[in-house]
């Protein structure tokens, strides 16, 4: 089985989550093989907070 598409057949798909449990949940719930990245923006989003750690670095 040389062909990736092949394998993708007849494997299934793989999830690599990052960001909302949730959806690692439904994934990992359905049977799929799934692996979750805990991920969340820098500063938690926060533009101000993320310009001064921009500053330190």
């Amino acid at each position: 089985m040389d062909n990736k598409i092949d394998k993708l057949l007849i494997d299934g798909p793989m999830v690599l989550n990052i960001g909302l449990h949730s959806f690692f949940e439904a994934s990992k719930a359905q049977g799929i093989p799934t692996v979750h990245i805990k991920w969340e923006p820098p500063a938690q989003g926060n533009h101000e907070l993320l310009h001064l750690l921009d500053r330190l670095l």
